[in-house]
């Protein structure tokens, strides 16, 4: 278990922020992905957007880090498919949260993230009210 913890520590400095302030396993998940990604496409925004689809079938994004999912899959309709060609995909997005979770599960992270009223709205208006939250709490992060 420590060589694993030395291996993502290592790791760190080359991941995006907010995986490298998550645990070891997205740390690992998302470079390995990265590495396999980069022998197939070549070191470019396909190979991240690839490492990012695997990292969401582990992880999702809580505030401004991963964390380890429940119950491995995709995230949403986009992390479903195969690995997108280009930022021109048309294709919707959660941004890392968990859109295929229980409405529970949606609530919880809500209330994590100070969300006002979660148990009053729809897993739509919740992932979408998670999404902003991570987003504020990312660019809080970048700027300490």
């Amino acid at each position: 278990m420590a060589d694993k913890h030395r291996e993502a520590e290592k790791m760190r400095d080359d991941v995006p922020a907010t995986i490298a302030r998550s645990d070891d396993k997205a740390v690992r998940t998302y470079k390995k992905a990265l590495e396999s990604a980069e022998e197939s496409y070549g070191d470019g925004e396909r190979a991240h957007r690839t490492a990012f689809a695997a990292l969401k079938h582990t992880h999702e994004k809580v505030g401004d880090h991963w964390e380890p999912k429940d119950e491995p899959g995709p995230s949403d309709e986009q992390a479903e498919k195969s690995a997108p060609q280009s930022r021109s995909d048309d294709r919707d997005t959660a941004g890392g949260v968990n859109a295929r979770a229980k409405k529970g599960h949606l609530v919880q992270i809500a209330k994590k993230l100070d969300i006002a009223d979660p148990d009053g709205k729809n897993k739509d208006e919740l992932v979408e009210e998670i999404q902003k939250a991570n987003d504020r709490e990312t660019a809080r992060a970048r700027k300490k």
